[in-house]
């Protein structure tokens, strides 16, 4: 079976093919995505939910989020997806042309599942074509599909432009709180100095006062002693936790972890 690949066809679009199972995390949402489901199951977690998207599902996702991606083929079909990257610029030109307000910032949901619509359908219709052809949309078509894809949101929960213009930054935020939520999120430093709202050198220093050590000391010492209580509390099998908790690969995480307790991963399981 062949790996995923992603088709790039503008500098905002892009066709997913996979057939096998492949689990994508430690990312940062930088920008808001527009998700068509074409076949198979994309299931992706965040600090506050777990959804999982099937054939046929359209989701609305908000940026500045950390999100962990799981798809998977179904019925001996090619796991497929359609995205849109609605980035800012373009939403940004979109809302001075239309003259929209764009100070308020939004507050509801930030993963939404959009309701059924032939007018959806046929926009994403409307691109099957390059996709089956490998053809690249230029840039001045590119453009105008997102915003064909902008006016079709609106026209269908036009209070979705407050989720759609909404061009703050993130605030500052309770660092102690946040850093137990998303300590599993397995990305830069900078990604969660970004969502908190604070610079690097702010993050640290803030860091540091509040935890008494290095942001990436914390962050080993957490994962593990998670992991250490899924293993032995919750009895989840070594081999299972271990992506979750954000370690790259097992025998990294068989090292420190032993270097932690004194006794690998598996020591516990044949106890």
């Amino acid at each position: 079976m062949k790996k995923q690949t992603d088709n790039l066809f503008s500098d905002s679009i892009v066709y997913s093919l996979d057939t096998d199972k492949q689990t994508e995390y430690n990312n940062l949402l930088a920008e808001s995505v527009l998700l068509l489901q074409l076949s198979g199951e994309m299931t992706f977690e965040t600090s506050s939910e777990r959804i999982t998207a099937t054939s046929g599902d359209v989701y609305l996702v908000k940026k500045h989020q950390f999100i962990k991606t799981t798809k998977t083929p179904k019925n001996n079909e090619y796991y497929k997806a359609l995205m849109f990257v609605l980035k800012e610029d373009t939403l940004r030109e979109y809302a001075l042309e239309k003259q929209l307000e764009t100070s308020v910032k939004y507050q509801g949901k930030s993963n939404i599942l959009m309701p059924d619509s032939s007018y959806l359908k046929g926009f994403f219709n409307s691109l099957i074509p390059y996709t089956q052809n490998a053809k690249n949309i230029d840039h001045p078509l590119s453009v105008l599909k997102v915003k064909e894809a902008i006016e079709l949101l609106l026209l269908l929960k036009p209070d979705l432009r407050y989720f759609l213009f909404d061009f703050s930054e993130p605030h500052k935020v309770d660092l102690e709180k946040f850093m137990h939520t998303n300590f599993k999120f397995n990305v830069p430093i900078d990604n969660f100095a970004r969502l908190t709202g604070r610079s690097l050198a702010g993050f640290k220093r803030d860091f540091n006062k509040i935890f008494g050590m290095p942001p990436r000391h914390w962050l080993q010492h957490k994962r593990l002693s998670e992991a250490h209580f899924q293993i032995t509390r919750e009895n989840k099998k070594p081999s299972s936790v271990y992506l979750e908790l954000g370690f790259e690969n097992f025998s990294h995480f068989s090292f420190v972890f032993k270097k932690q307790f004194g006794y690998s991963p598996k020591d516990i399981r044949s106890k």
